[in-house]
């Protein structure tokens, strides 16, 4: 499905002339660029893994410099987003505020100032690291923000489906700044964050279709209506579950990561399926509830995570 382009007023409209613009304002501006909140859940799935990939205690100073070029990376990655997106997100009420839109930064600056952290961060993370975690941190980038910001976003409901691979390759990063490879353990958790990211991002998306659809945007919940998305919610979700118990049988990890991937995993189907019965039922607006979902989605990959940190000391 394609959608045209959307006209917007100019970035900038909202804030002040470039003279009014205070040097702490402006940092944080710079900082807002980056998405720290997304990052920080990027981090959540970077660090666990090292200590799996470690089976133990990894270097704390790798740890440091991975999650420093982590964020690096990801937040030029959340630059370019905005500056590509700077048109849509004037108009959509939960983007408004963004920077760019504000005017406290000028396109001209997130375009450079983006460009400059993926240079750095892919050099950072090439000279303390290792070069297989600099590419795969580029390839992230990249991923981000031509095939999902540039091709997907705009074009398909399967935007969040393939775009979402972006976001599991803080997994890969972080068993691959350890062993400088990649094995059948990063893949799986890979697969949990490919199948997770779903389930994740459309009870939001539920809450703000009108947005969406308002510029244009195909996500699923303004193309289709709540049952089918609640229903696609559940099938990913059984997946994501089924998949992350997978550590295991393998090998990888025991009893007590099995154990909260059971319990985590069980709660998180109780509430997909109970979102699904609600929009089955026709039930809309506050009602619906699915936000729930969508918080209890940050909960259990943050509680699967610590769960394979902890694991390995357990066995």
């Amino acid at each position: 499905m394609c959608v045209t382009a959307v006209e917007s007023r100019p970035a900038g409209v909202l804030g002040t002339s470039p003279g009014h613009r205070p040097f702490g304002t402006r940092v944080m501006a710079f900082v807002a660029l980056t998405k720290p909140r997304i990052i920080e859940l990027l981090l959540i799935t970077t660090v666990p893994v090292m200590f799996l990939a470690e089976q133990g205690v990894p270097s704390l100073w790798l740890v440091l410099v991975t999650c420093v070029g982590g964020y690096l990376s990801a937040g030029g990655a959340n630059a370019l987003n905005m500056y590509i997106d700077r048109d849509i997100d004037a108009l959509m009420d939960r983007t408004s505020q963004r920077p760019l839109v504000t005017g406290m930064v000028s396109p001209r600056e997130c375009l450079v100032f983006g460009i400059t952290l993926g240079v750095v961060s892919t050099l950072f993370f090439g000279l303390l690291v290792n070069w297989l975690s600099a590419a795969l941190s580029l390839g992230a980038l990249l991923f981000y923000v031509v095939i999902y910001t540039m091709l997907l976003k705009r074009r398909t409901t399967q935007n969040i489906v393939w775009g979402g691979i972006a976001g599991c390759m803080p997994v890969l990063i972080g068993w691959s700044a350890v062993r400088n490879e990649v094995s059948w353990a990063a893949v799986i958790l890979f697969l949990v964050i490919f199948f997770w990211t779903p389930p994740h991002y459309w009870p939001l998306s539920m809450k703000v279709a009108d947005d969406y659809a308002r510029v244009g945007v195909p996500m699923l919940p303004v193309v289709a209506g709540n049952k089918v998305v609640a229903r696609q919610i559940v099938l990913y979700s059984w997946v994501m579950v089924g998949v992350s118990l997978l550590l295991t049988p393998l090998g990888y990890t025991g009893w007590f990561y099995t154990s909260v991937a059971l319990l985590a995993g069980g709660w998180w189907l109780w509430e997909a399926h109970a979102l699904h019965a609600r929009a089955k039922s026709g039930v809309t607006g506050a009602k619906l509830k699915e936000m729930r979902l969508f918080h209890w989605s940050i909960t259990y990959v943050s509680l699967l995570f610590v769960a394979v940190a902890v694991d390995p000391f357990l066995r």
